[in-house]
């Protein structure tokens, strides 16, 4: 039987490309992380790890919207780069034994179906790990096996995994590519696009 699988949130970044919180951007009216929350609590983990930093209090506000098993962790040197985030979680999981997922919040074409497969192509991928591929490059939201997940605290920087599951043979790794995920909102001009085509709520 498959050992049951933990997510993690990543949405401690500071958005200072973007000039305001990317957190709480919107979309239908729900706020990015409150949506990847919902669409990650949707896959069932048996843990749902939301990492927190820049902005804490106010994307700490949409808790009650979110799945109530849902884990709040306040990650301290945030701003050091993604690599705290991840190593926190780490340490937060220490003792998981199935796999992890791990996305974050600024794609906002992202859905139910996208994480599914990925869990699905991991699941029968000889690595038991599976990525969006952004280009060349295996990247979030992506799942991660128990022996990669190990490695967590080797991270360091603003450096996730990326590096790690592009040294996996070509065919070890299930690669999900869908090129509506290469977008995100780090820039305004990134914003203001994905306004336009519907993907994010126009301010009011």
């Amino acid at each position: 039987m498959t050992a049951p699988h933990a997510a993690i949130v990543l949405a401690a970044g500071g958005s200072t490309r973007l000039g305001q919180p990317k957190q709480l951007l919107r979309r239908d009216g729900e706020t990015l992380v409150a949506r990847a929350v919902r669409l990650v609590g949707d896959t069932g983990p048996c843990r749902l790890l939301v990492m927190l930093g820049a902005s804490r209090d106010a994307v700490a506000a949409a808790r009650p919207a979110w799945p109530p098993h849902a884990e709040l962790h306040a990650v301290a040197d945030w701003h050091t780069g993604l690599s705290a985030s991840l190593r926190a979680a780490g340490r937060a999981l220490r003792g998981h034994r199935g796999p992890v997922l791990v996305t974050g919040i600024d794609q906002p074409a992202l859905d139910a179906r996208h994480l599914r497969a990925l869990l699905e192509g991991a699941g029968a991928a000889p690595s038991g790990c599976g990525a969006v591929m952004h280009g060349a490059r295996p990247g979030a939201p992506a799942v991660l096996s128990p022996a990669l997940f190990a490695q967590v605290e080797a991270l360091a920087g603003d450096r996730g995994f990326g590096a790690l599951l592009a040294a996996l043979p070509e065919n070890a790794l299930f690669r999900l590519r869908e090129p509506a995920l290469a977008r995100d909102v780090d820039t305004p001009e990134a914003l203001r696009a994905a306004q336009v085509d519907g993907l994010l709520d126009r301010d009011p």
